[in-house]
């Protein structure tokens, strides 16, 4: 039986920020079943459906795509010798670094490990990035109806940016935590390099667990959260606003207005996620640096990679930055962004313009 949700007596956009969380995890069943999808009404199951699968095939099609980048990115990322820069002031204390630029990084991975070395851990990569997508953009879709007061899709688009930002940010958490395993050992078969320390991801799971135990497959979790609420939050959020310029330009150019949704042409969506990636990967970098070093704290890497970081080297993040920035500089909290930048345009615009399409597609054969 279909449950039966009591409508809010107020709209949303009134209450502000604290209100909209505290009435999301206020305990109440009702509140909660609106926002976790627990109904049974046809069409309600559909958008779940049609949101999870989509999301799923949008973010496998965009990891693959954009493998080859984040592949390098880790490699920088997960480098604890300075640029080169930094490393020429301090040349009789610091070890020259093995990666000092995107393209000797590219001709390097090339000549050492082949074209495979840039798909190096997308099994991983793939098994995470599918099911984050799928929870995502289920999520995403309730968190932003339950704020519209509304199941109508089309009313998303005139949320206020902020409970944009915000339900991107909750979307994104909810899929980090059930994919983040995944996420881990892609990090640590991405950086490795030849000769591989770990063949498999079977090997790599079996030594986290033997050295860390259960709760190394979720080592750096907690920065992740912390990265992943601004970065989801503003990946979101400013989709959303760049859609509404979007919308508001068509609006303009044709004088009876009216302009729906789904009038953006396939090229405007690719830029609003364009903007939407650079924007959110420019503010968040420095903290998916610290993630990275908590990822492959303790474990093994061949030595012609550089140190390695060593178990419990970092109390928490605070110390993390701070020993990143008193060995490695301001641009060790900036290293892989170069990549990082170049991936995460694509790898947004992709994954929004694929989502669009799939949802759109899976809409017109389930109606």
């Amino acid at each position: 039986m279909a449950a039966v949700i009591v409508p809010l007596p107020y709209s949303l956009p009134r209450f502000g920020i604290v209100s909209y969380l505290v009435t999301i995890f206020s305990g109440s069943s009702k509140n909660l079943s609106l926002v976790v999808g627990v109904m049974e009404e046809p069409g309600q199951l559909k958008r779940a459906f049609v949101d999870a699968t989509a999301g799923a095939i949008a973010g496998g099609i965009s990891r693959t795509v954009t493998s080859p980048l984040d592949v390098i990115k880790i490699r920088f990322q997960v480098q604890l010798e300075p640029t080169t820069s930094w490393a020429l002031l301090h040349k009789d204390v610091y070890a020259p670094s093995k990666y000092t630029g995107m393209l000797q990084a590219t001709k390097d991975i090339f000549r050492e490990e082949g074209l495979r070395g840039f798909w190096r851990g997308n099994v991983p990569a793939l098994l995470m990035v599918m099911p984050y997508t799928a929870i995502q953009f289920p999520v995403l879709h309730k968190l932003k109806t339950f704020a519209a007061g509304s199941s109508k899709t089309e009313d998303h688009i005139h949320l206020s940016p902020y409970l944009s930002y915000i339900s991107g940010a909750l979307a994104g958490c909810a899929a980090t935590v059930g994919s983040y395993p995944f996420d881990l050992l892609r990090t640590i078969l991405a950086s490795q390099g030849e000769p591989k320390v770990y063949p498999t991801m079977r090997s790599a799971f079996v030594d986290i667990i033997k050295t860390r135990g259960f709760r190394g497959l979720y080592a750096g979790l907690s920065p992740t959260l912390v990265e992943i609420i601004p970065y989801a939050g503003l990946q979101f959020g400013t989709y959303d606003t760049f859609k509404r310029w979007a919308m508001d330009w068509n609006r303009r150019l044709i004088p009876n207005g009216g302009v729906a949704d789904e009038s953006l042409s396939s090229f405007q969506f690719l830029i609003c996620g364009l903007a939407a990636g650079t924007c959110a990967k420019l503010v968040c970098h420095p903290l998916d640096v610290v993630k990275k070093r908590f990822q492959i704290e303790g474990l093994q890497r061949h030595p012609r990679y550089g140190a390695r970081v060593e178990l419990h080297c970092y109390r928490n993040m605070y110390d993390a930055l701070c020993r990143i920035l008193q060995m490695e500089g301001w641009a060790g909290l900036y290293k892989g962004i170069v990549p990082s930048i170049i991936k995460a345009a694509p790898a947004s615009a992709v994954t929004f313009v694929a989502y669009e399409f799939t949802s759109d597609w899976l809409e017109s054969i389930l109606t």
